[in-house]
């Protein structure tokens, strides 16, 4: 996919997204995901320069995987939206512990906490800072 510039990326994560509701079709859309080359932004960090290898991403995923199910104490996930549940080019993803109003409008809801895109990421004001137990949350799974 082509860069986008700063508006474009952000009218398309403003756009439609479909809700992954169980735990099982997560683990079908990260292999998806996996199967490429995705930048991964966590809000409130530095906008990441390059696409991550699948060999990092794998283990990314698999880190949010466990923070999100630990977090999460749900049978159901609900915090994970993609542009396109078959062929996914755009992933938001809300953290369990500041989910405020995920399904809201872009204007008033909750901005994600991260984002997998696999187009170079425009910039999130992120509307609190991160705590340290979340701006390296996969290092505690390492």
């Amino acid at each position: 996919m082509q860069n986008l510039d700063k508006d474009d990326f952000h009218a398309r994560l403003n756009g439609t997204f479909y809700g992954v509701l169980k735990w099982d079709q997560l683990d079908v859309l990260w292999d998806k995901v996996k199967a490429g080359q995705w930048y991964f932004y966590q809000i409130g960090e530095a906008l990441p320069e390059v696409a991550l290898s699948s060999e990092l991403l794998a283990v990314r995923l698999d880190a949010l995987t466990t923070l999100l199910r630990k977090d999460h104490e749900f049978d159901f996930c609900g915090i994970v939206y993609a542009d396109n549940l078959d062929a996914p080019t755009l992933v938001k993803v809300y953290d369990p512990n500041h989910i405020g109003t995920s399904c809201g409008s872009p204007e008033g809801g909750s901005p994600a906490a991260w984002i997998l895109s696999i187009a170079p990421p425009a910039l999130i004001e992120a509307h609190a800072p991160s705590t340290n137990s979340r701006k390296r949350w996969w290092q505690l799974f390492d």
